[in-house]
């Protein structure tokens, strides 16, 4: 009887302790406001982006290109910073195309290597955001 009693105490007090801790971490939870994080919707994305009107230059075959970007910053203060920084960013874009040839752009790999090109040199560069995407908005090849 008395072993019975304990065994039944022991597990009160187990669950007791689960509960106040099941409490406490949807208590902290909710009091350091972390939000689920899903896809940012358009608006959000128009918000923090700024655009790279047509940029025309010499590809290393001689052909050229003429196109433009949108770059997707991750906080205003990031879009911000990049607004101020566009002659450094279409610096970057200048290099990079000058560097590659007509047969780089072929296909969607291509494109995709260019746009993580850009981030990445992009965001070495940056000190208040990050990149989060580059996207090719227009794009014409000659």
């Amino acid at each position: 009887m008395k072993s019975n009693k304990l065994i039944k105490t022991m597990i009160m007090i187990l669950v007791i302790i689960a509960l106040i801790g099941t409490v406490a971490l949807i208590a902290v939870m909710k009091l350091t406001g972390q939000k689920e994080t899903g896809a940012p919707s358009a608006d959000e994305i128009v918000a923090s982006s700024i655009d790279i009107p047509d940029v025309t230059t010499n590809l290393a075959d001689g052909s050229y290109v003429k196109i433009s970007f949108k770059i997707q910053m991750d906080s205003k203060d990031g879009k911000d910073e990049a607004e101020k920084r566009d002659f450094q960013i279409k610096n970057i874009i200048i290099e990079e195309l000058s560097e590659m040839k007509a047969e780089n752009f072929k296909g969607k790999k291509g494109m995709v290597a260019l746009e993580e090109r850009l981030k990445q040199q992009i965001n070495q560069i940056m000190q208040e955001g990050k990149v989060v995407q580059v996207y090719i908005t227009s794009f014409i090849l000659q």
